[in-house]
Protein backbone atom coordinates (compact mmCIF):
# COMPACT_ATOMS: atom_id res chain seq x y z
CA UNK A 1 0.00 0.00 0.00
CA UNK A 2 1.30 3.45 -0.92
CA UNK A 3 0.93 5.70 2.10
CA UNK A 4 0.29 9.44 2.08
CA UNK A 5 2.92 10.94 4.38
CA UNK A 6 1.46 13.85 6.38
CA UNK A 7 2.96 16.50 8.63
CA UNK A 8 0.53 18.11 11.08
CA UNK A 9 0.96 21.70 12.32
CA UNK A 10 -1.45 23.25 14.84
CA UNK A 11 -0.54 25.28 17.92
CA UNK A 12 -3.32 23.81 20.08
CA UNK A 13 -2.12 20.43 21.33
CA UNK A 14 -5.56 18.99 22.04
CA UNK A 15 -6.77 19.98 18.57
CA UNK A 16 -3.63 18.51 17.02
CA UNK A 17 -4.17 15.25 18.88
CA UNK A 18 -7.73 15.08 17.58
CA UNK A 19 -6.65 15.64 13.99
CA UNK A 20 -3.86 13.09 14.39
CA UNK A 21 -6.30 10.44 15.63
CA UNK A 22 -8.66 11.21 12.75
CA UNK A 23 -5.96 11.01 10.10
CA UNK A 24 -4.24 7.93 11.54
CA UNK A 25 -7.55 6.09 11.33
CA UNK A 26 -7.09 6.06 7.55
CA UNK A 27 -5.13 2.98 6.54
CA UNK A 28 -3.16 4.80 3.86
CA UNK A 29 -2.29 7.88 5.97
CA UNK A 30 0.96 8.15 7.91
CA UNK A 31 1.80 11.02 10.30
CA UNK A 32 5.54 11.66 9.93
CA UNK A 33 5.75 14.64 12.28
CA UNK A 34 3.83 17.31 14.13
CA UNK A 35 4.48 20.69 15.72
CA UNK A 36 2.77 23.73 17.18
CA UNK A 37 5.28 26.31 15.90
CA UNK A 38 5.42 27.94 12.46
CA UNK A 39 9.21 28.19 12.17
CA UNK A 40 9.57 24.57 13.25
CA UNK A 41 6.96 23.59 10.64
CA UNK A 42 9.14 24.85 7.80
CA UNK A 43 12.16 23.01 9.18
CA UNK A 44 10.23 19.75 9.63
CA UNK A 45 8.84 19.92 6.10
CA UNK A 46 12.36 20.35 4.76
CA UNK A 47 13.50 17.41 6.89
CA UNK A 48 10.67 14.93 6.22
CA UNK A 49 9.41 16.15 2.82
CA UNK A 50 5.83 14.91 3.41
CA UNK A 51 3.35 14.61 0.56
CA UNK A 52 0.85 16.74 2.52
CA UNK A 53 1.18 19.44 5.17
CA UNK A 54 -1.96 20.01 7.25
CA UNK A 55 -1.46 23.57 8.50
CA UNK A 56 -3.30 25.78 10.97
CA UNK A 57 -3.65 29.36 9.74
CA UNK A 58 -2.75 30.95 13.09
CA UNK A 59 0.66 29.77 14.31
CA UNK A 60 3.21 31.31 16.69
CA UNK A 61 6.72 31.95 15.39
CA UNK A 62 5.52 32.16 11.79
CA UNK A 63 1.87 32.41 10.72
CA UNK A 64 0.30 29.76 8.52
CA UNK A 65 0.13 31.93 5.40
CA UNK A 66 3.85 32.66 5.56
CA UNK A 67 4.61 29.01 6.36
CA UNK A 68 2.68 28.03 3.23
CA UNK A 69 4.61 30.53 1.10
CA UNK A 70 8.01 29.38 2.36
CA UNK A 71 7.15 25.68 2.09
CA UNK A 72 5.98 26.23 -1.50
CA UNK A 73 9.30 27.91 -2.26
CA UNK A 74 11.51 25.34 -0.54
CA UNK A 75 9.63 22.04 -0.90
CA UNK A 76 7.24 22.56 -3.84
CA UNK A 77 6.20 18.90 -3.99
CA UNK A 78 4.56 19.12 -0.56
CA UNK A 79 0.84 19.87 -0.95
CA UNK A 80 -0.70 22.15 1.66
CA UNK A 81 -4.08 21.83 3.37
CA UNK A 82 -4.90 24.96 5.40
CA UNK A 83 -7.09 24.71 8.50
CA UNK A 84 -8.90 27.90 9.49
CA UNK A 85 -11.81 29.33 11.43
CA UNK A 86 -12.08 32.17 8.87
CA UNK A 87 -14.57 31.70 6.04
CA UNK A 88 -14.08 35.00 4.21
CA UNK A 89 -12.66 35.15 0.69
CA UNK A 90 -9.65 37.31 1.63
CA UNK A 91 -8.13 34.57 3.81
CA UNK A 92 -8.88 31.89 1.23
CA UNK A 93 -7.32 33.93 -1.56
CA UNK A 94 -4.17 34.58 0.47
CA UNK A 95 -3.87 30.87 1.31
CA UNK A 96 -4.24 29.84 -2.34
CA UNK A 97 -1.88 32.59 -3.48
CA UNK A 98 0.72 31.34 -1.01
CA UNK A 99 0.54 27.80 -2.36
CA UNK A 100 -2.26 26.00 -0.51
CA UNK A 101 -4.23 23.38 -2.44
CA UNK A 102 -7.05 23.04 0.06
CA UNK A 103 -8.81 25.25 2.60
CA UNK A 104 -10.81 23.53 5.34
CA UNK A 105 -12.89 25.26 8.01
CA UNK A 106 -12.25 24.02 11.54
CA UNK A 107 -15.95 23.52 12.20
CA UNK A 108 -16.30 21.26 9.14
CA UNK A 109 -17.11 17.57 9.38
CA UNK A 110 -14.26 15.14 9.95
CA UNK A 111 -14.77 13.57 6.52
CA UNK A 112 -13.93 16.91 4.91
CA UNK A 113 -10.38 16.96 6.23
CA UNK A 114 -9.78 13.42 4.98
CA UNK A 115 -11.17 14.35 1.57
CA UNK A 116 -9.09 17.55 1.48
CA UNK A 117 -5.91 15.58 2.17
CA UNK A 118 -6.69 13.14 -0.63
CA UNK A 119 -7.59 15.91 -3.09
CA UNK A 120 -4.47 17.90 -2.25
CA UNK A 121 -2.27 14.83 -2.56
CA UNK A 122 -3.71 14.31 -6.05
CA UNK A 123 -2.90 17.92 -6.94
CA UNK A 124 -6.52 19.10 -6.93
CA UNK A 125 -8.05 22.11 -5.16
CA UNK A 126 -10.54 21.57 -2.35
CA UNK A 127 -12.57 24.28 -0.63
CA UNK A 128 -14.64 23.53 2.44
CA UNK A 129 -18.34 24.41 2.08
CA UNK A 130 -19.77 27.08 2.19
CA UNK A 131 -16.75 28.32 0.24
CA UNK A 132 -17.09 27.93 -3.51
CA UNK A 133 -14.89 28.17 -6.60
CA UNK A 134 -17.07 30.87 -8.28
CA UNK A 135 -16.95 33.10 -5.20
CA UNK A 136 -13.18 32.77 -4.92
CA UNK A 137 -12.66 33.35 -8.65
CA UNK A 138 -14.83 36.48 -8.42
CA UNK A 139 -12.79 37.73 -5.46
CA UNK A 140 -9.55 37.08 -7.36
CA UNK A 141 -10.82 39.15 -10.30
CA UNK A 142 -11.71 42.04 -7.99
CA UNK A 143 -8.31 41.85 -6.32
CA UNK A 144 -6.52 41.96 -9.67
CA UNK A 145 -8.23 45.23 -10.58
CA UNK A 146 -6.78 46.92 -7.51
CA UNK A 147 -3.62 48.95 -8.21
CA UNK A 148 -2.70 49.45 -4.54
CA UNK A 149 0.76 48.26 -3.50
CA UNK A 150 0.86 45.85 -0.56
CA UNK A 151 3.86 46.96 1.49
CA UNK A 152 4.04 43.52 3.11
CA UNK A 153 5.09 42.14 -0.28
CA UNK A 154 8.26 44.28 -0.09
CA UNK A 155 9.51 42.35 2.96
CA UNK A 156 12.03 39.53 2.62
CA UNK A 157 11.45 36.10 4.18
CA UNK A 158 13.73 36.98 7.09
CA UNK A 159 12.04 40.34 7.63
CA UNK A 160 8.66 38.61 7.78
CA UNK A 161 9.98 36.20 10.39
CA UNK A 162 11.39 39.06 12.47
CA UNK A 163 8.10 40.98 12.07
CA UNK A 164 6.06 38.17 13.58
CA UNK A 165 8.46 37.36 16.40
CA UNK A 166 8.83 41.05 17.27
CA UNK A 167 5.06 41.57 17.22
CA UNK A 168 4.71 38.60 19.59
CA UNK A 169 6.91 40.56 22.00
CA UNK A 170 10.23 38.72 21.75
CA UNK A 171 13.43 40.65 22.40
CA UNK A 172 16.15 40.97 19.77
CA UNK A 173 18.24 38.42 21.68
CA UNK A 174 15.35 35.94 21.76
CA UNK A 175 14.65 36.43 18.05
CA UNK A 176 18.34 35.92 17.29
CA UNK A 177 18.27 32.59 19.15
CA UNK A 178 15.14 31.44 17.30
CA UNK A 179 16.50 32.38 13.87
CA UNK A 180 20.16 31.42 14.47
CA UNK A 181 21.42 34.92 13.65
CA UNK A 182 23.07 37.68 15.70
CA UNK A 183 21.13 40.27 17.74
CA UNK A 184 22.72 42.99 15.60
CA UNK A 185 21.34 41.35 12.45
CA UNK A 186 17.91 41.15 14.08
CA UNK A 187 18.14 44.85 14.90
CA UNK A 188 18.90 45.62 11.26
CA UNK A 189 15.99 43.51 9.99
CA UNK A 190 13.67 45.05 12.54
CA UNK A 191 14.66 48.57 11.47
CA UNK A 192 14.08 47.61 7.82
CA UNK A 193 10.61 46.29 8.66
CA UNK A 194 9.67 49.47 10.50
CA UNK A 195 10.94 51.63 7.63
CA UNK A 196 9.27 49.64 4.84
CA UNK A 197 5.91 49.50 6.62
CA UNK A 198 6.05 53.08 7.86
CA UNK A 199 5.83 52.08 11.54
CA UNK A 200 7.25 54.10 14.41
CA UNK A 201 6.78 52.08 17.59
CA UNK A 202 6.24 48.61 19.01
CA UNK A 203 2.57 49.47 19.45
CA UNK A 204 2.37 50.29 15.72
CA UNK A 205 4.06 46.95 14.98
CA UNK A 206 1.60 44.96 17.08
CA UNK A 207 -1.37 46.86 15.62
CA UNK A 208 -0.14 46.13 12.10
CA UNK A 209 0.32 42.42 12.91
CA UNK A 210 -3.21 42.23 14.30
CA UNK A 211 -4.74 44.01 11.31
CA UNK A 212 -2.73 41.85 8.91
CA UNK A 213 -3.87 38.65 10.60
CA UNK A 214 -0.34 37.71 11.65
CA UNK A 215 -1.46 37.72 15.28
CA UNK A 216 -4.86 36.42 16.39
CA UNK A 217 -7.24 39.23 17.31
CA UNK A 218 -7.80 37.75 20.78
CA UNK A 219 -4.17 38.37 21.67
CA UNK A 220 -1.11 36.17 21.64
CA UNK A 221 1.34 38.98 22.42
CA UNK A 222 4.01 37.94 24.86
CA UNK A 223 5.13 41.38 26.03
CA UNK A 224 6.01 44.78 24.62
CA UNK A 225 9.69 45.64 24.33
Amino acid sequence: MIRIRILLADDHRIVREGFRALLQAQADFEIVGETGDGLETVRLVEQHKPQVLVLDLMMPGLNGLEVARQVTQRVPRTRIVVLSMHANEAYVLEALKNGACAYVLKDAGTAELVRAVREANAGRRYLSPPLSEPAIDSYIQRARTSDSLDLYDTLTNREREVLQLASEGHTNAEIATRLFISPRTVETHRANVMHKLGLRSQIDLVRYALQRGILPMEGGVKRHV
